[in-house]
């Protein structure tokens, strides 16, 4: 099973970016976003379920962040507008079908290489 995530890069504040995240190997109940900064611990952003195409948002990225994706090729995208300099961090595509919150690492089997968005002020 290999993550492929792309899409990162250096950006000023309020500008947009799109993330890109293809799984293969095998098919994924959910598949997800995290990410992290050299100050804070790997942290939730976003997720969606392709049993029903329900998604999950941080408070933090809500109503700037959209997740959305192909099931039939295992990809998944995330769409970042207005972005903000505290969103700079390596943002780590993840996928799974474990049972938990949405919210947690141990929910998701596997994991991209992740890819860097920096946002400068």
């Amino acid at each position: 099973v290999q993550l492929q995530a792309s899409g990162g890069g250096l950006v000023q504040a309020g500008d947009s970016l799109r993330l890109s995240c293809a799984a293969s190997g095998r098919a994924f109940s959910n598949m997800g976003w995290f990410r992290q900064s050299p100050v804070k611990e790997r942290e939730f952003v976003a997720a969606i379920n392709w049993g029903d195409n329900s998604t999950r948002y941080a408070g933090s990225v809500k109503g700037r962040f959209t997740i959305s994706g192909d099931n039939a090729k295992n990809t998944v995208y995330l769409q970042m507008n207005s972005l903000k300099p505290e969103d700079t961090a390596v943002y780590f595509c993840a996928a799974g079908d474990r049972s938990g919150s949405y919210f947690s690492t141990g929910k998701y089997n596997f994991w991209g290489q992740g890819t860097l968005v920096t946002v400068s002020s």
